[in-house]
């Protein structure tokens, strides 16, 4: 079996890289396309380094632009790879990204499988282009990965049950398969001299939040109200969006960090304030308490006895939620039916190739 699998930014990388070698131990052979989604070189050529995954063997070079102009590129790009390259048995995508809905368009119309790995996510939210991008992609595929069993009532509901596969998710694979990595290779007093639960981790990049100024200066404000220093490593979106407004004294603007050093700075924050949806994962995993500077999450579960709380873009409702705590023990997110979500994508594209 011959696969091609679509990456194009940081999330996508990560899980490649824990997927990736599932498929090489059940002898799956597998061509890496890199979309060029993201093209700072900190935010994607470290991270096949680091992480020891092979360099993807083409780069679209897709590059920034609209939305229509990204997936366009990226569509018109992929189809040619494809044609010089395959035939290929199946293509697999990630997440919800334009690279996704990339793949996942020229996959249905050349007649090549389609296998969605985090298939079944949902926010419920149209104003999202990623949930525009997941839910277009999981129309189309032959096997849809979910994580979460909520991932698989999502499906359900939506009549793609034949489709559907609860695997678990292979972010937490990723977690398990990195985390020592990380500690070895960043050390928390390599990025901080804060000690270990002496400060907060923030990462802001959404467009609701970036883009509208009241927003972005409320969640700062919020920031400046807590007892203790604010990692900030910097998001480029976000960049160019600090200008306009006023940053606190302990807000600290670091650059963008690698996947295992964001890591260590997870697994030792006090508790992580984020729109990131992996962030909020990973912060689970860690035992790390979660505010979402968001008014949703995709990943509900997290709720429970209040390891995550929505608070938004509201000064208040973050300053609340950064201050409560954990009120009971957290739910199984993510753990799949066989152990390894890895392994059981790979086992079950060879059962139904």
């Amino acid at each position: 079996m011959h696969v091609c699998t679509l990456v194009g930014a940081r999330p996508q990388f990560v899980k490649a890289a824990a997927v990736s070698p599932a498929l090489k131990e059940a002898g799956i052979k597998e061509t890496l396309i890199h979309s060029g989604q993201h093209y700072d070189t900190l935010l994607s050529q470290v991270f096949f380094e680091e992480l020891g995954v092979p360099a993807p063997v083409s780069n679209l070079e897709a590059g920034s632009g609209s939305h229509a102009k990204q997936t366009g590129d990226i569509m018109v790009r992929l189809e040619r790879f494809i044609e010089e390259t395959g035939p290929y048995d199946a293509v697999i995508v990630y997440g919800d990204t334009n690279t996704t809905l990339a793949g996942a368009l020229v996959a249905a119309k050349g007649n090549i499988p389609l296998a969605h790995v985090e298939a079944g996510i949902r926010s419920f939210n149209w104003l999202m282009p990623e949930e525009i991008n997941r839910i277009l992609t999981d129309r189309v595929s032959k096997w849809l990965f979910a994580p979460t069993e909520i991932a698989v009532e999502n499906l359900n509901r939506e009549g793609l049950a034949a489709q559907t596969i609860l695997v678990g998710d292979v972010m937490l694979d990723a977690t398990h398969m990195f985390a020592a990595r990380a500690k070895e290779r960043w050390p928390l007093e390599s990025l901080t001299h804060h000690p270990p639960k002496g400060y907060f981790l923030a990462t802001v990049h959404r467009p609701s939040n970036t883009d509208i100024r009241e927003n972005l200066q409320n969640i700062f404000n919020a920031f400046g109200e807590l007892p203790l220093p604010i990692i900030l490593p910097l998001h480029p979106r976000t960049k160019a969006a600090l200008k306009d407004i006023t940053i606190p004294d302990n807000v600290e603007i670091r650059a963008p960090v690698s996947y295992l050093a964001m890591l260590t700075l997870t697994s030792n924050a006090h508790r992580v304030l984020t729109d990131s949806g992996g962030l909020q994962k990973e912060a689970y995993w860690f035992g790390v308490s979660c505010v979402i500077l968001r008014e949703e999450t995709e990943y509900p579960e997290t709720f429970e006895n209040n390891w995550s709380v929505c608070a938004g873009a509201d000064q208040a409702s973050i300053v609340k939620a950064a201050m409560g705590k954990p009120t009971g023990p957290q739910c199984r997110l993510g753990e799949g039916p066989e152990g390894r979500a890895n392994m059981m994508i790979a086992r079950s594209l060879l059962r139904s190739a």
